[in-house]
This record gives C-alpha cells, structure tokens and sequence, in this order.
C-alpha cells in the first residue's frame, strides 16, 4: 500500500519548453557572433562589463581577501574530493587479452584533451563546484581545464570561488555564467580551447545549453534542479529530516524534496515542522524553499521496506538519505540514486560540500542509468587490437562468411584479400551458405 499524504503539484518538466525556445536562439546568437555576443549578455544579463578572462593578479587579490579560516576550508573538502578521484582513478584498469591464439585486443584509458566546468555563483557562490569539477578533471589528466562562473555586477566572480577553481587547477577562468558561459566553453571563447565536455551545476538555462550541444561537445549528465529523497522508519528524528528536506529546497523553488516513511506519525511530525525550519532561513532563502515545498514536495506513507525501495527507485533521486534501521540492507536493495547518505550521522550537505565524493548528480530520473560526475567522466575508455598472419586464418573466414550473410560484399572482400596474401596455396570457405 503506497499513500500520498502530500502531493506535488508541479514536475520537473514544468516550463521546460520556454527554457529551450530562449536557450536555443542565444546558443545560435552567440556560435554565429562569437565573443562579443557573449559579452553583449554578460552586460545585459550579469551587468558585468570587465575583462572576461580572470588574470594572475584579479587571482592574487582574491586570495588576499579571503581569511586563512576560509582557506583552510577550501583546502579541507579539495583533499577530500581529491583523495576520492584518486580512489577512483586506481580503480580504473588498462588490460590487453589473448582472445585466440594470435589474436591480441585491449583497453586503453585516454584522458580528454580539454574540459569545460561550469561554476554556479548567481544567487550562491558555489565554492564547492569548483573543487568537484576541475579538482576531479584535473586528477584524470585533462590538458585544458577551462572553468566558467557568474559575474557579480561591478565586482566579478566571487573571491572564493576564483581562490578554489585555482586550487584545484584550473588553467583558465572565465568572468561569464548562463547560457553565454556555457557557450564560451564550448566555442572556445576567450580560451582559445573548445572544450570536449561540459561538465557542472546550473539552473534550467544552464542545464539545457548543455543538452542542445550534446553530440558536439560531451557532458557529464543531464542535470535539472537539485532534488532530496529521504527514507525513514519510526526510529528517524523528524526535526533531523525536517531541517535536511528544508536545507535542500532552499536551491531554489523547483527543487523536488520527498519523504518516504513506513511511520504515518513520523510523516505528520515532519510536515509539521518544515514550516518552521523553512523560517529560520534568511531571504532570498526562505522564499526559494517555500516555494519548492509547496509546489514540489511529496510526502508517502508506505507498507514495507521493500515499498518503500520500489517508490524511491521510482523517484531516481539526485540525493537519497536513509534514516532507517539496518543500513546494510538498504545499501545492497536500494538500485536509483545520484549518491546514496546512510544514517543520520552524514547529510547532503556533507556530500555537497566537503565529504569527497562527487557533488555533481543526476537528476530528473537520469539516476536510473547513469552515476554522477567522476573520473571516468574525463578518460575514453577505448579499445585496440593486434593480429598475426595466422590469426587471419580463422577470424578472417569467419568474418567474410559473416559480412556476405550480411550482404556487406565490401567487407568481404577485405578478409578474402588478406587470406589470399598470407595464404596463396590455401583454399578456404569463405561462401556465406
């Protein structure tokens, strides 16, 4: 049995076709005019009218403005996302295997030439983003990293984020943000280095010039707004949850927040308390998370455990915290999530912004086949293989046998030329019947 005791009243496709009418004119707009249409937005949408390319001394100042408890922050959570992508990294295996005798293929891993990360840093300055994405880039071996964040009018990217993105290794950063930022990585704006793959966090707009220019460039997942799913049974503090659906909703007012619970009376106090913890939050803040609980919460009563497993894999959430007991048995039954946070102890927050793995998620149900940002985002995992002459024997008949059934006469034929060569005296059966 599966009951909503709260309904949303909006999805995540609401107004997603405005937001691609607008993004793909601005996209064409910006390829066909190059970087003065890109700074012709950055004035009319940022009010920012500076140099777009940070420079060593903007680098310089910032880092002077920062307090060395701020810094010591910075450098807490990149070691930790370091010391993860690194885990990563050696999980990652090149191998070569004898399939048949003469016959030797293999997997070679290639880092991506030049990578794209967008920084958010319009309503928030998202330091953490920088350290997820260039930190990760610049551990699988990426040549270029070139880097992307809002302006603020009159002042340029904010101190803290220019200070991490240079931490991590970003070799460019560019003062634009939006679709004419995501536009400059891709066009090799300002860098002189089209990126490969656009990798990062945004808003709507963000997220959609990263699908129209899907194909061309790579990106690292279709991203929508951020979204929480907590799981919890009669043994969970609702204030804890109530506090940790609230502080995700404050991403703005269409981020989904969801609550499954197995406990009618763990659901009621929940919903309860939101309210209250919505209003302990400052503006712009308050408002934002107001919206999104209103017009994207859920709340949903289940039966079971194993329901309760069924409803959340049907949510593919970007973030899913377990408040629950036996924590083992939902990490090996639990199958849809972006990260996954067991117990009360951890929270999103942690993952977003200093615990190592990746903060960069999927969303929109995208959790169902694909895993968020890593290493492997940045390396090609790409094959090769080697023959001898007496390899051909076998694997080229069974090649030209198989093309002709096939209908492909073409590929025939460059099995039955290479049989003829290494072979002369031989005859072979190379008839597709």
């Amino acid at each position: 049995m599966t009951e909503f005791l709260k309904t949303a009243s909006k999805t995540s496709k609401t107004e997603e076709d405005a937001t691609r009418g607008k993004v793909h004119d601005m996209l064409e707009d910006i390829e066909s005019g190059g970087e003065s249409r890109a700074l012709f937005y950055a004035r009319t949408l940022d009010h920012w009218s500076g140099d777009p390319v940070v420079s060593e001394e903007a680098i310089e100042s910032a880092s002077a403005s920062l307090s060395q408890k701020m810094k010591d922050d910075i450098q807490f959570s990149h070691d930790r996302v370091r010391k993860f992508a690194e885990a990563q990294l050696n999980s990652l295996t090149e191998f070569e295997v004898e399939l048949s005798p003469g016959l030797v293929a293999g997997q070679k891993l290639i880092p991506i030439r030049s990578a794209g990360c967008y920084i958010p840093g319009g309503r928030y300055a998202h330091i953490a983003s920088a350290i997820m994405s260039v930190t990760t880039a610049k551990v699988a071996g990426v040549d270029n990293i070139i880097a992307c964040s809002p302006a603020r009018a009159g002042e340029g990217i904010h101190p803290s984020i220019i200070y991490a993105a240079h931490l991590a290794g970003v070799d460019t950063l560019i003062s634009l943000g939006g679709v004419q930022g995501v536009a400059a990585l891709a066009f090799g704006l300002f860098s002189g280095h089209s990126a490969d793959i656009l990798v990062g966090p945004g808003n709507r707009y963000v997220a959609e010039a990263k699908r129209l220019l899907y194909g061309r460039v790579g990106i690292d997942l279709f991203a929508g707004p951020t979204e929480i799913a907590v799981i919890a049974d009669d043994s969970a503090d609702p204030e804890i949850i109530a506090i940790d659906l609230a502080g995700q909703a404050e991403h703005g007012p269409d981020s989904p927040v969801w609550l499954i619970t197995t406990s009618r009376e763990l659901a009621k106090a929940v919903m309860a308390k939101i309210p209250d913890c919505i209003n302990r939050l400052q503006e712009p803040n308050r408002s934002a998370a107001s919206s999104a609980w209103r017009d994207y919460g859920e709340v949903v009563l289940v039966d079971s455990r194993e329901s309760a497993v069924a409803q959340s894999d049907h949510y593919a959430p970007e973030h899913l915290e377990v408040h629950a007991e036996d924590l083992d048995w939902w990490l090996r039954n639990l199958h849809n999530y972006g990260s996954l946070f067991l117990g009360e102890e951890t929270t999103v927050t942690y993952g977003d912004k200093a615990s190592g793995p990746n903060h960069i998620l999927p969303t929109k149900g995208s959790a169902r086949y694909t895993g968020g940002l890593s290493v492997a985002k940045f390396i090609k995992t790409v094959t090769w293989q080697r023959m001898t002459r007496e390899a051909n024997r076998n694997v080229g008949t069974v090649s030209a046998r198989i093309s002709r059934a096939e209908g492909m006469e073409g590929h025939a034929l460059s099995g039955d030329d290479r049989l003829r060569k290494y072979f002369p005296t031989e005859q072979f059966d190379l008839s597709a019947d």
